[in-house]
């Protein structure tokens, strides 16, 4: 089974985990005598985290950071974690590195979640609380369906910690089914051809931008570059000129005037601009079109959206999606 194979079962996958039962109500009582989250992640789970730390941060109120794992492994010298919830987000539960930041968390007397599509795995052994991901074995080596339930798992978990939240999650197979059917997008010259290019969110899409990019360099061996919006302008925007190829995440919701302004200026600066939105008027020269969502579940849209771009420009450049340079499905870092 390859990756675009995997790609066309999120729906499935988003739908049999929100019908599955995760007893998130004792999942969300773990973040009860907690002052703030702890999430230790790597690769594409590390951009579940950083969809998790606007979400929760936006509408659960909780000050969410991801820790570093090097100081519970090479360096040794773990912090305190005092009032923190520990949560593992792992599509393996394999990596050496989370492992060991679940086990100073119980050290410490910690509450330790694991997001995991392995719920037998060495990271679920170390959690107080396992949250199954239900994406059922991913066999292609660039993660799809288990991003998107990562994803959606944090949205539920969200959902469930809101005061009086009221979000229709259940429509969200729907519209990942949208972006599934809808037409892919031809490949730029500019694009194929080049060998760089930097990806520019803000916002709740920030994770989109961050996965985009690790998409793009998994799978194409371009050296694509994201950044946050604010970011950009500290210095990153000297890299900009003529048919230089920006991609750009502007979607509906409290960041898409800032991001459809500086789609526009890049457009008249010259570059080639590919922009992802769900806005009809957003300028660029070519659009990856998505379904409007409310902006908190834009992310889960748009991950069918950038997989399939990255997938179809690997084939573009004459590269096998199904078989990225230099990479296996489990990393195990340390």
């Amino acid at each position: 089974m390859g990756m675009l194979d995997e790609l066309r079962e999120q729906p499935d996958v988003i739908a049999r985990l929100l019908a599955a039962d995760h007893a998130v109500e004792r999942i969300t009582k773990l973040a009860d005598d907690c002052t703030h989250v702890v999430i230790a992640a790597r690769g594409t789970s590390d951009n579940a985290a950083r969809y998790t730390q606007y979400v929760w941060g936006a509408r659960n109120r909780l000050t969410v950071g991801l820790t570093t794992p090097s100081l519970f492994g090479p360096l040794d010298a773990p912090p305190s974690l005092a009032g923190a919830l520990v949560v593992g987000i792992s599509q393996s539960g394999e990596s050496p590195d989370l492992i060991r930041v679940l086990q100073s968390a119980r050290r410490q007397g910690r509450p330790t979640l694991a997001i995991t599509n392995r719920p037998g795995s060495p990271l679920a052994e170390q959690a107080d609380i396992v949250l199954d991901i239900c994406a059922g074995p991913e066999r292609a080596v660039a993660a799809t369906k288990t991003y998107s339930a990562s994803l959606a798992a944090v949205a539920l978990l969200s959902e469930a910690m809101a005061v009086g939240g009221s979000a229709d999650l259940g429509g969200l197979a729907g519209l990942v089914q949208e972006v599934i059917d809808g037409p892919g997008v031809p490949m730029a010259d500019t694009l194929v051809e080049s060998e760089r290019c930097v990806v520019v969110g803000r916002g709740y899409q920030l994770a989109t931008t961050f996965e985009w990019a690790l998409k793009l360099q998994e799978l194409t061996n371009m050296l694509a570059q994201p950044y946050s919006a604010a970011d950009f302008f500290h210095g990153p925007v000297a890299v900009v000129e003529k048919g230089f190829p920006m991609l750009i995440v502007a979607t509906s919701g409290p960041t898409y005037e800032q991001m459809a302004s500086l789609a526009g200026d890049l457009v008249e600066r010259g570059c080639h601009v590919i922009t992802m939105t769900d806005r009809p008027d957003t300028p660029g020269h070519q659009t990856v079109a998505l379904p409007q969502a409310d902006p908190w579940l834009a992310p889960i849209v748009a991950a069918p959206a950038l997989q399939r771009f990255s997938h179809d420009l690997a084939i573009a450049r004459g590269l096998d999606p199904d078989a990225p340079r230099g990479l296996t499905k489990v990393t195990r870092t340390r």
